[in-house]
């Protein structure tokens, strides 16, 4: 495909997972030169890739990265009941074996691998991570969802309750919730483009759906300690659908020895999307930042490497020349 009037090649595709379920995937890459490292998105709760993630990809594709996302089951464009998610370890599978995927096809092997999750997606990108902690380059975690606020978390009567319901009516939407989109985005006509985007869920948490999410948020609170990989951490300092001070706690608890976190006051939940054009610049500015500066110490390493083995091939064939001298007749 021709590089569009950004310079961007933008591309979608359905495949099946391993229960032959259909799911959309896509991406976006730089028209006219090669990408410079791969970032994988993971969008969140109740939203898609394809519109209300755009502005992510055709900015990390313009700033040379090829940007691949896919939706969930039960969301966007994919199959499934829409936001139902009847199994968050299904859902993390899923995802890594479309990105894995994409990672080992000849053009990529060589390639840093980023991870990128919003929200919900935050969650995502921590459990691929805990699936195979070497595999990827590093993360940006936006407002991740990575433990529920202890003046948040239910009852555990309440929780015993839950599940129970859900394995009887583990579709209904009865959980009651704010308006995600009033809170989380801050611009009003950015609250209309995702009231208007017929691919994004709107209803109540479905009961399934919410468990699935609560029983996720408490396993990851117990293993923050584990996360390893690389990672940015930004969250809006006025963000109230996922708490700034979570990933403050996590920022603090990770064993990684590379890790930033950037708080942004004023901001709300929906940094990359939901603010004022200038906000919106100064996230992007932060995100594309610290990848290519990741990206940039990759690729030194990866030429040492070559160097390296290059030096000891050359090492070699010289005690070879040595032990077996070539005589001129």
């Amino acid at each position: 495909m021709d590089p569009g009037v950004d310079d961007i090649i933008y591309e979608e595709e359905f495949i099946n997972n391993s229960s032959g379920l259909k799911l959309f995937t896509c991406r976006w890459l730089p028209g006219r030169k090669e990408p410079k490292a791969l970032v994988f998105l993971c969008h969140g709760y109740a939203m898609e890739c394809s519109i209300s993630m755009r502005d992510t990809g055709t900015r990390l594709a313009k700033a040379g990265y090829a940007v691949h996302g896919i939706d969930y089951q039960g969301h966007g464009k994919s199959s499934g009941l829409q936001g139902y998610i009847p199994s968050f370890k299904n859902l993390v599978e899923d995802c890594s074996d479309h990105f894995t995927s994409v990672c080992e096809r000849s053009e990529n092997k060589k390639k840093a691998r980023y991870l990128l999750g919003e929200s919900m997606g935050g969650a995502v990108v921590l459990l691929l991570h805990r699936r195979e902690p070497p595999y990827w380059n590093g993360a940006v975690l936006i407002a991740p969802m990575c433990k529920i606020a202890d003046e948040m978390k239910p009852h555990p009567v309440v929780m015993s309750t839950l599940g129970k319901l859900c394995n009887v009516i583990p579709t209904w939407r009865i959980v009651p919730t704010k308006d995600i989109i009033d809170i989380g985005f801050k611009v009003a006509e950015k609250r209309e483009e995702i009231r208007s985007n017929p691919y994004c869920y709107k209803g109540r948490p479905r009961l399934g759906t919410a468990h699935e999410v609560l029983m996720v948020s408490l396993d990851i609170e117990k293993s923050l300690n584990q996360v390893s990989l690389p990672f940015l951490v930004v969250h809006g300092g006025d963000d109230i659908v996922t708490d700034p001070s979570v990933s403050r706690l996590l920022y603090e608890t990770a064993s990684s020895e590379d890790k930033t976190l950037k708080l942004y006051p004023g901001m709300w939940h929906a940094l990359t999307s939901g603010e004022p054009s200038a906000n919106i610049d100064l996230v992007f500015a932060d995100i594309v930042d610290w990848l290519d500066r990741r990206t940039a110490a990759e690729g030194s390493t990866s030429e040492m490497e070559q160097k390296s083995k290059h030096d000891e091939q050359q090492l070699f064939f010289d005690a070879q020349a040595k032990q077996f001298p070539i005589v001129s007749l």
